[in-house]
């Protein structure tokens, strides 16, 4: 039982001003594993000071001690390795393989990257008539999403350290002992007095106040379209910079040159990986339609590859993350049911013999048409949605067909026909052929998929602000 009831801030374990408290439930036994402190106003009040107070003298820190600072906290990360797995499995339901191979690598390689990133950053460009610098945006806030405790969190510490930007932290309340571990680590570092704070809590008081807080001058935000929507409206009040990471429907355009178990195996692993729970997942899979019953086949015979079960079992994909996001899943699968979609594996209900924690049945349809529900909106579980076309441009009009524009993959071979549809999704980051990740690659997206970058110097770019100055002497 982890039981923590203070934040961090200005350096320092402080308790909270209210005595609000907040159970954590680990998805895979539906068993409370920990207590966090519901942080106030009045406690946010005090984190924001606190960076304020930071910010005169953590933004003039040079370029050096920065990456210094940065490989330090890479250093401690490094460290608690195995704890930080341990608690993301216990608080995401995340299978320890991918706690391990996913969340902890990718929260180590954003510190690792933003370190890297920053030798080469130019902070000063002489243009001839004029010289322009880059100036920390000041004080950040940061809220972040449950489904990723330490990529989504470490890549906007990092960033933002990079650039100078002094932060109020706010993760999410179903997954917060990894950001709090993530605080210990930054204290361990010696990250000077306020230049970092934590403070749990709601997205009511947490959230809203950190989104209209006028000492705050930029928000980073990760989640829902909706949740972003509001972020932006409180942001308005003070002209604050938003940065939005939000939802996602992406597409997986199967060429009729693709070899059809690896195209089988690279669609059941998005919707599989994290139990469907990623914004970037390919979940739309569109595949020729002389290829339709051989892909349905081969989908079929690879889902059992993916074996669900306890997280700390040998599995690959592990419970969703609450009852609410069960709830869910489960009202999306009824959904295509009724819409007349056919249901070639999983549907609703739990797997056999899982009837204690919030699994899902990993589940795909046939016969979808771009325009039914569970083509057009984001489920966020395992549930994938098979739609054939016709023609390449076809297929690009369908997967350009949403709201949405956060990821896109191809899989084929002809190098022609990859680069026209990879050039021509609309979506911030397109993977062709199941590409390695790349973590100096920026990651962001269209549309209603948000606003601005992250990961590498894109990632940095986003706190900082762009000065001209005419006239400077030589």
């Amino acid at each position: 039982m982890r039981i923590n009831l203070k934040h961090y801030i200005n350096g320092e374990w402080v308790d909270s001003t209210g005595s609000e408290k907040e159970d954590v439930i680990n998805p895979a036994t539906e068993e409370v594993m920990g207590t966090i402190s519901m942080g106030t106003k009045e406690d946010l009040d005090r984190a924001v000071a606190a960076a304020r107070a930071a910010y005169p003298t953590f933004s003039q820190t040079s370029k050096e001690e920065r990456i210094e600072m940065l490989e330090n906290i890479a250093e401690e990360y490094a460290k608690r390795k195995d704890e930080l797995i341990d608690v993301m499995t216990d608080e995401l339901g995340s299978p320890l393989k991918i706690s391990e191979k996913v969340h902890y690598n990718m929260g180590y390689a954003h510190f690792t990257q933003a370190s890297k990133s920053l030798k080469d950053f130019k902070f000063e460009e002489d243009r001839g008539g004029h010289t322009v610098m880059k100036d920390s945006v000041g004080v950040s806030g940061l809220i972040t999403p449950w489904n990723f405790p330490t990529n989504q969190t470490s890549t906007k510490i990092a960033s933002a350290l990079a650039a100078g930007s002094p932060v109020v932290l706010k993760p999410s309340e179903l997954t917060p002992f990894a950001a709090i571990i993530l605080a210990e680590i930054i204290d361990a570092a010696g990250v000077p007095k306020g230049v970092f704070n934590l403070v749990n809590g709601s997205g009511e008081v947490i959230g809203d106040g950190i989104s209209s807080h006028p000492d705050i001058d930029l928000v980073s935000f990760t989640g829902s379209v909706g949740v972003g929507t509001k972020i932006m409206q409180n942001a308005s009040h003070t002209i604050k910079s938003v940065s939005l990471e939000l939802g996602g429907k992406s597409p997986l355009v199967v060429l009729d040159d693709a070899d059809v178990e690896v195209a089988a195996k690279t669609a059941v692993n998005n919707i599989a990986m994290n139990s469907g729970q990623v914004c970037s997942a390919a979940t739309r899979i569109l595949v020729p339609s002389s290829m339709k019953e051989a892909f349905e086949e081969a989908v079929k015979n690879v889902l059992n590859k993916f074996p669900v079960g306890n997280p700390r079992e040998k599995s690959f994909v592990g419970p969703l993350v609450a009852q609410k996001q069960w709830d869910r899943v489960q009202s999306y699968i009824e959904k295509g049911i009724e819409e007349g979609a056919t249901l070639l594996a999983g549907g609703t209900g739990k797997p056999e013999g899982l009837e204690t924690g919030y699994y899902a049945k990993p589940t795909v349809f046939t016969d979808v048409k771009n325009d039914m529900t569970i083509a057009q909106e984001e489920i966020f579980g395992p549930v994938m949605s098979i739609i054939t076309y016709d023609t390449v441009d076809e297929a690009i009009e369908i997967s350009n067909d949403v709201v949405y524009g956060l990821a896109g993959y191809v899989v084929g071979q002809d190098p022609d026909t990859l680069k026209k549809v990879a050039s021509s999704i609309r979506a911030g980051r397109i993977v062709v052929n199941n590409a390695a990740p790349d973590f100096a690659a920026p990651f962001g997206g269209y549309k209603q998929s948000g606003i601005g970058r992250e990961w590498g110097d894109h990632g940095i770019d986003e706190f900082l602000e762009t000065k001209a100055i005419l006239g400077f002497p030589s």
